[in-house]
């Protein structure tokens, strides 16, 4: 059985932690621009790539 490679690991979520970080901040900065919406709850509720809810079974 191979060994478990934990360096790897800790870089892979060493490295989401900094992408959610800037998105995070560039969200932020977005928002902060004038004539735009602040709330950004909507869209962070569903992604984009997620298909709407399905009907409940009539």
């Amino acid at each position: 059985m191979a060994k478990p490679n934990y360096s790897y690991e800790k870089r892979q979520r060493e490295l989401a932690k900094k992408q959610k970080k800037q998105d995070k901040e560039r969200r932020k900065s977005e928002g902060s621009a004038p004539g735009t919406p602040e709330s950004g709850a909507d869209q962070e509720a569903q992604p984009q790539d997620a298909p709407p809810p399905a009907p409940p079974p009539a």
